[in-house]
């Protein structure tokens, strides 16, 4: 018979080891997207390419562990309505969201397109509130003054800020607030239970899709003018396998830990981004007014991420009183946390 102790602890340390590499990356991929676009290293100039890249490479690789090698399940219950009212909306959502936020790069550094970040969940309250999913209240109006404070705070403290870039940023912010909002109303208004995996081999090629058609008319006449089709195949290849990694170990930690461990996880990611980005990037340069906005955003995150976990955890237990009524849980696995 295994020992319990002995057991314990390897589920502990495994438990770490999941949480240790949806870290490293996440915060890997934020720096190696920063790499392959930025004019002075690989020089790779075309967000919508890397991110269409990206996508189509997701899809092929979830066709492959479902369908052919079939290590992992995809959900059933997928109809064609679903799939048009939900899916749609969720991967043009994504599709924007990675494609502006991996632009905004190409203007504003690393650390402060992570603290612009820090507004996500006043765009996802402000856009729940008008579909009728949030209720307002004066704690949470509170929580999101806090946050905004932050971030005006780290914007003021911003030396070399350029407002191309946070526009591109905040164009990000809002498509990932959409996105988040329609995977809700997919849950709440569908009752679709889908594990990660399956959002990625529903979303994916709904995505590159949606990026096919800009890719084509912003940037490919460009490379064709630039005669850049000649890039790095191994680099670009290595970035898209990071970035499916990066979902999969979204996918391990979720299993093995719970929604406050992974939320944790996720300020953590979002310190370590900020300090290492000084440190690898020359266009980086982090004041103390930065830090403290970026303090008063964290803090205000910390407090909408606990609101959050304490109403999930009450409707959970309303749930179980009320079996015939429970709502199935949907997980997401966004690339650019």
């Amino acid at each position: 018979m295994a020992d319990p102790q002995r057991k314990w602890v390897t589920d502990d340390v495994l438990t770490y080891a999941y949480l240790l590499l949806y870290i490293a990356l996440s915060s890997g991929q934020i720096f190696f997207n920063k790499w392959v676009l930025s004019s002075k290293e690989v020089n790779f100039p075309y967000p919508l390419g890397l991110t269409l890249l990206h996508m189509v490479f997701s899809s092929i690789l979830c066709f492959m562990l479902t369908k052919v090698l079939k290590i992992m399940k995809v959900e059933e219950g997928m109809t064609l309505d679903i799939y048009i009212s939900s899916v749609i909306p969720i991967g043009a959502m994504f599709a924007m969201t990675l494609w502006l936020g991996n632009t905004a790069y190409l203007y504003i550094s690393v650390s402060f397109a992570q603290m612009l970040k820090a507004i996500m969940p006043v765009a996802v309250f402000i856009l729940g509130v008008a579909a009728g999913l949030e209720m307002m209240s004066c704690r949470m109006l509170l929580i999101m003054s806090v946050i905004s404070l932050g971030v005006l705070v780290a914007s003021y403290g911003e030396i070399d800020i350029n407002w191309v870039g946070v526009v591109y940023q905040m164009g990000g912010v809002v498509g990932e607030a959409l996105r988040l909002i329609f995977m809700e109303i997919l849950v709440k208004r569908k009752g679709l239970k889908l594990n990660p995996i399956s959002v990625m081999y529903y979303v994916s090629p709904c995505s590159a899709l949606c990026l096919l058609v800009p890719w084509i008319c912003l940037e490919k006449p460009k490379m064709d003018e630039q005669r850049t089709w000649s890039f790095q195949p191994l680099i670009l290849t290595l970035n898209s396998l990071c970035t499916f990694a990066l979902n999969l170990s979204v996918f391990l930690v979720i299993q093995h830990t719970s929604a406050l461990t992974i939320r944790v996880a996720g300020v953590v990611k979002d310190w370590v981004v900020v300090l290492l980005s000084a440190l690898l990037f020359a266009d980086t340069k982090l004041t103390l007014i930065n830090l403290f906005g970026y303090a008063i955003a964290i803090a205000g995150v910390a407090a909408y991420n606990n609101h959050k976990l304490k109403k999930g955890t009450s409707q959970a237990s309303s749930d179980e009183s009320e079996p015939t009524q429970s709502v199935p849980l949907i997980q997401s696995s966004n690339s650019n946390k």
